[in-house]
């Protein structure tokens, strides 16, 4: 898990080529005047979808991991609570779903705030729980780019 500023990217541009086209999208793309839904950056190997909710409680949330993607969460307006753990810590309680690329279940782990102009880069070893609230729930505009691994 990599969590940091967009301001600070360029930072992590050696990791992978498709990061890089990532958090560049991300940084050159107007985020607040796009519309919920998904955005094709490069075909299905990197794509956008951008979304608005409440965040909500961690109470009765699960831990989610992917195996094809990793995900680059960026917060756009609003704030929120994401937790991490290794996947391996993980008690799965839905099994992997291949088409959604998502497995879901329950464990302990540790949790990161996360502000408006915030990024946080989940692997796929890192299991995650986004859209936690703080005290109380919060409209948040967020982007979630998932870049493919191969």
């Amino acid at each position: 898990m990599i969590i940091d500023k967009l301001d600070n990217g360029y930072d992590y541009y050696g990791l992978e080529e498709r990061i890089r086209k990532a958090l560049d999208y991300l940084k050159n793309t107007d985020l607040a005047e796009l519309d919920p839904g998904k955005y094709q950056i490069e075909d299905d190997k990197i794509y956008v979808m951008v979304s608005e909710y409440d965040t909500k409680s961690a109470e009765g949330a699960l831990w989610e991991a992917h195996k094809k993607y990793i995900d680059i969460q960026y917060m756009i307006n609003g704030s929120e609570k994401m937790g991490y753990t290794n996947v391996d810590n993980i008690n799965i309680t839905s099994q992997y779903d291949e088409e959604k690329d998502v497995m879901f279940g329950t464990a302990d782990g540790d949790f990161v705030s996360v502000e408006a102009g915030m990024f946080v880069i989940f692997n796929t070893q890192d299991g995650h729980m986004p859209s936690i609230c703080f005290e109380k729930s919060e409209k948040v505009k967020k982007a979630v780019v998932k870049v493919l691994v191969e």
